[in-house]
C-alpha cells in the first residue's frame, strides 16, 4: 500500500503542535491513490483518557471505556481516519504495531493496546471503495514521532471538506491542523481533522474563511448568514461530515478531569466552525493526560486548562484549512482557503 508521512504543502509551525505534549507522538498515513487516510496519536507510556461526542451522526470505537466510571484507567493511542465507518479498521492496524512492541496493557495473556478511534466521511473524494484499512494504521504508527506533524492534506485530513450544506461542488477543501498553548509549566496541544458540514472562521476575526461558496464558486457564502435570510440547503445524509481529534496535555489528571477536558475543548469547535455539531456531523474530541506535570504548586488548573484547551482547538482548527491546497478528483475540483485569499488580494 502506498504511503506518504509528509506534506510539502505543510505550514510553519509557530503555532506550536500536539508533539510539544511529552510522551505524545503523531505518524500519518496519506494513501496516494484518492485523497483519504488517518493519522495516529500515540502515548507510548499510557495515557488517561476522556472522549466527549456532540455531533448527532458519530463513528467511533471504544468511547465507552473512557467513562469516568469504567475499568480502564489509560489508553495507548487514539486512531482518527477518514473512510466513514469503515475506516475503524485502522485501529486494528494500530493495535498490531504495538502488540509487536509490547506496548499496551497487561492482561495475563498478552499485551493489550487500548486504541479509542474516530472517523469521518470523505467517500465523495474519488473511488469509495478505497479507505484505511489494517495496513494504513500500522503504516501511521510505523510514521509516527515527536517532530510536529505535517499539517492540511495529510492523513485524516487528506480528503476533507467544508462547507457542504449547498452541495460538495460548492465545497472547500478541509484538513488537519494542529497548535500548542503553554501557561505555567503546562503544555495543552489539539490536532483536529476539519470536515464539518459547516464553514470554517477565524476566530479572533468572526470572518468565514473556508466553507460554502457563492453558486458561481468564486467568493465565499457565509453559511450562517444564507441560512438565516432563508437560503434553503440541499437534502443531507447523516453522517457525510464530522470534525475529529485531539487534546492532549502533560498534566496529572484524573479520568473525570480527562472527559471534562474533552467537553470544553469543544468550545474551540464553537469558536471555529458554524455551524458545528449538526445531525449530519459527528463531532468527536478525545483528551489525553500523559502525567509528566503535576497540577499542584502555581500550576494552572482545570478552568486554565480548559481556556488553553478550546484555544489550542479553534487555532488548530482554522491551521486545518490555511494549510489544505485544492484537490481535482475526476470532475470535481475544490478549491482551498489560499486560492480564495489569493483572489480577493
Amino acid at each position: 500500500m502506498p504511503a506518504s508521512s509528509s506534506n510539502s504543502f505543510a505550514s510553519s509551525h509557530s503555532a506550536g503542535s500536539i508533539t510539544d505534549v511529552a510522551g505524545i507522538e503523531v505518524g500519518h498515513f496519506s494513501d496516494t491513490r484518492r485523497p483519504t487516510g488517518c493519522t495516529v496519536i500515540m502515548a507510548r507510556d499510557g495515557a488517561v483518557g476522556g472522549v466527549d461526542v456532540r455531533g448527532a451522526a458519530p463513528g467511533t470505537r471504544e468511547t465507552d471505556l473512557l467513562a469516568p466510571g469504567n475499568l480502564v484507567q489509560q489508553v495507548h493511542a487514539v486512531m482518527l481516519a477518514g473512510g466513514s465507518a469503515w475506516g475503524l479498521a485502522a485501529a486494528e492496524g494500530a493495535m498490531r504495531w504495538m502488540e509487536e512492541r509490547g506496548i499496551g496493557m497487561d492482561v495475563r495473556f498478552g499485551t493489550l493496546p487500548i486504541v479509542p478511534a474516530a472517523v469521518l466521511f470523505d467517500l465523495p473524494m474519488g473511488d469509495a471503495r478505497i479507505r484505511p484499512d489494517a495496513a494504513a494504521g500500522y503504516a501511521a504508527c510505523e510514521a509516527a514521532s515527536t517532530a510536529p506533524p505535517a499539517e492540511g492534506n495529510v492523513g485524516a485530513g487528506s480528503g476533507a471538506l467544508v462547507g457542504k450544506l449547498f452541495g460538495v461542488h460548492r465545497a472547500m477543501k478541509g484538513g488537519i491542523g494542529t497548535a500548542s498553548v503553554k501557561v505555567g509549566g503546562v503544555t495543552v496541544g489539539a490536532l483536529i481533522a476539519v470536515n464539518p458540514l459547516g464553514d470554517v472562521i477565524d476566530h479572533n476575526t468572526g470572518q468565514p474563511v473556508a466553507g460554502a461558496r457563492t453558486e458561481d464558486g468564486k467568493s465565499l457564502l457565509d453559511t450562517r448568514r444564507a441560512l438565516l435570510r432563508g437560503d434553503s440547503p440541499k437534502p443531507l445524509l447523516a453522517g457525510t461530515n464530522t470534525t475529529i481529534g485531539v487534546i492532549a496535555t502533560d498534566a496529572v489528571l484524573t479520568k473525570v478531569q480527562a472527559n471534562r477536558l474533552a467537553m470544553v475543548a469543544h468550545d474551540g469547535l464553537a469558536r471555529s466552525i458554524n455551524p458545528v455539531h449538526t445531525m449530519s456531523d459527528g463531532d468527536t474530541l478525545f483528551a489525553l493526560a500523559t502525567g509528566r506535570v503535576p497540577l499542584e504548586g502555581n500550576a494552572p488548573g482545570m478552568t486554565v486548562l480548559s481556556t488553553m484547551a478550546a484555544e489550542a482547538v479553534a487555532i488548530a482548527t482554522l491551521r486545518a484549512v490555511q494549510a489544505a491546497r485544492a484537490v481535482t478528483v475526476g470532475e470535481l475540483h475544490i478549491p482551498c482557503a489560499a486560492d480564495m485569499a489569493a483572489t480577493r488580494g
